[in-house]
């Protein structure tokens, strides 16, 4: 059994993983690598493998670092199936869809600025087209939680519910090799317990092999229990001095959470009568896969839907849909809470909202979720005073608001919790999805849980695993 980590080693985005085992070659993800363009750009563009070498992706969840580089695997040869969950199949037909014509708008703005600066040529062509990617969602499977699928001969995989978003699994991936069972799972990204909409991450089976996620792997988060009353605090401090409350947030998980509470806290009389406008249509539409998927809900959610609520909106909020919407927005004096992608601030209509509104004292800035290396959001996270929007330098006089209690990844003390929830333990842990501080102290940390041999692989390091927890050979491809 081979491991190979073609992306998130060390770093955040770019989840992709090959699995070679029993004479198969099975991806894990396969998603876009997101922070500095050209390095980004590159990246995306070599997979480190032969795409048309794969028989099948196993695809944790939606999320665009997960899933974002599938239209390209399959231009480049792969001819595959591609196992999700039924949610996520659903989502990704939108998100993917959403990415394409990103790619394709990055490509025409990159042409323009090399013809203004006088060079000639070809123009940029996108990664792929929205046209790729709904000949992507062609390979799509859907799949239930708990029941095992095969994904290509003597290999299955198994689906728990992972807690992150909606649709996210725990993957779980058992075949036989040389007569001896082998078993890995892959943790995706686990969510954090008692969050809204969603159930708990599951706890499941131990493997010979555990692959764990660890963004949030050297910190604690603050307490759920305060966040509903500090996001109230928020709200109506910046309505009363009749500001706008800009929330960057992910279109699919982060959004329809933040929905959720808001809703909760106007129907309790907590926030004031502020208006509240969701400006994404990917987010309208991943709204409508989150209202056709009540079987991924919590019991509280359940019980609202029972009776006859909606979580996911409120007289006063509005989903704002059309470019010329989007722009009144920015014309429309405050106060008002406008939630919009992308969450990271490195694409969508956050951005004109940002341009528009980071030189205003009386406006702010609410981050919700994880901000990658070189990302906007994680420049207005560490307060930098000149930010670059759209290639061009804005003060930053707004106020800015950090809440990863809302964030979607268990923290340490979630993570740590989870595997001791592991029924069995494994033999060899290999810690990804976290930039290389969280990741080293996630694998310290489990180092001392466990006697298994904790590891933090490097970008495109292999295990190769003759007998369960002993490698018998590392490599690092050219």
């Amino acid at each position: 059994m081979r491991l190979t980590i073609h992306g998130a080693a060390r770093e955040v985005t770019g989840s992709r993983h090959l699995v070679e085992i029993a004479g198969r070659r099975i991806l894990l993800d396969c998603g876009l690598v997101q922070g500095r363009r050209e390095e980004a750009d590159r990246r995306n563009a070599d997979f480190g493998f032969d795409p048309s070498s794969i028989e099948a992706v196993v695809l944790s969840h939606a999320h665009i670092d997960h899933s974002g580089a599938i239209p390209a695997l399959i231009k480049r040869g792969f001819n595959g199936v591609v196992h999700a969950t039924r949610a996520t199949a659903d989502l990704a037909t939108y998100m993917l869809a959403d990415s394409g014509h990103l790619q394709e708008k990055d490509a025409e703005f990159a042409t323009r600025r090399m013809q203004k600066r006088g060079h000639r040529g070809p123009a940029r062509a996108p990664l792929y087209t929205v046209a790729d990617a709904e000949k992507a969602m062609e390979h799509f499977s859907g799949h239930p939680y708990s029941r095992p699928f095969p994904v290509a001969p003597g290999v299955t995989v198994e689906f728990h519910d992972a807690g992150h978003i909606l649709g996210s699994a725990i993957v779980t991936l058992r075949a036989e090799e040389n007569g001896q069972p082998r078993s890995i799972v892959f943790s995706g990204d686990l969510g954090r317990p008692h969050l809204p909409i969603i159930r708990d991450p599951e706890a499941v089976e131990a493997a010979d092999v555990l692959m764990i996620e660890s963004t949030y792997g050297d910190r604690e988060h603050a307490p759920m229990g305060d966040a509903a009353t500090r996001l109230a605090g928020i709200v109506n401090a910046i309505a009363a001095r009749g500001g706008k409350l800009i929330i960057p947030a992910f279109a699919v998980g982060r959004t329809q959470e933040i929905v959720y509470e808001l809703t909760q806290l106007a129907h309790s009389g907590r926030i004031g009568d502020v208006p509240i406008y969701v400006d994404s249509p990917l987010a309208v539409n991943a709204t409508s896969v989150f209202q056709r998927h009540p079987e991924c809900f919590d019991a509280e959610t359940r019980e609202i839907l029972r009776r006859q609520e909606d979580p996911f909106g409120l007289q006063r909020l509005r989903y704002v849909r059309t470019v010329a919407e989007s722009m009144e927005l920015n014309q429309k004096p405050g106060p008002f809470v406008v939630i919009s992608a992308s969450g990271m601030m490195e694409g969508g209509r956050v951005l004109h909202h940002l341009r528009n509104g980071l030189g205003e004292a009386r406006n702010a800035v609410l981050i919700v979720g994880f901000q990658a290396e070189n990302t906007l959001g994680r420049r207005l996270e560490q307060g930098e005073a000149v930010v670059n929007v759209f290639g061009e330098p804005h003060e930053v006089r707004s106020e800015i608001f950090v809440m990863n209690e809302y964030s979607a990844h268990a923290d340490r003390g979630e993570l740590l919790d989870w595997f001791r929830r592991l029924q069995g333990r494994p033999r060899e842990i290999l810690v990804v999805h976290g930039e290389e501080e969280q990741s080293l102290a996630l694998a310290a940390a489990l180092g001392r849980e466990s006697s298994a041999r904790v590891r933090v692989p490097r970008l495109h390091e292999s295990f190769d695993l003759d007998e369960v927890g002993s490698a018998t050979g590392i490599r690092t491809p050219v």
